[in-house]
């Protein structure tokens, strides 16, 4: 799974799940968050060189940092845990799990109030 957060505003910026792992699917995910998003300027926090790797091909930079990482890793657990439940029973296609997986970035960024935002969505942070 690859996503991008702002980690100001904890909006999820993107999220897709591809079968492996590696530079091919890092590269692939990137193209898309610069479709919809300016992130020239923005600071990737990463953890391996696949996606440092693909940040290179797309002259973007990539540090790792800890202190940030450890919000977007909580983040990772929750979305896990939440895809293991219907796991076992879910029968769908890859483009279903993307579908659900977008159904997914829109109820955490309008509905579910974050606490680090004093009880606010994502989405009510970066309209105010």
């Amino acid at each position: 799974m690859y996503a991008a957060i702002d980690t100001e505003s904890k909006l999820l910026l993107e999220i897709d799940v591809f079968s492996r792992r590696g530079t091919d699917p890092a590269a692939a995910f990137l193209p898309r968050l610069t479709e919809k998003h300016d992130i020239a300027e923005t600071e990737f926090l990463v953890d391996q060189f696949d996606y440092r790797t693909a940040l290179a091909h797309h002259e973007l930079s990539g540090q790792l940092n800890y202190s940030d990482r450890n919000h977007i890793e909580k983040w990772f657990q929750t979305v896990s845990m939440r895809i293991d439940r219907f796991h076992s029973f879910w029968r769908g296609s890859p483009t279903s799990a993307r579908r659900w997986l977008r159904r997914f970035r829109h109820h955490y960024n309008h509905d579910c109030p974050n606490q680090a935002l004093n009880g606010r969505t994502p989405a009510e942070e970066v309209l105010n």
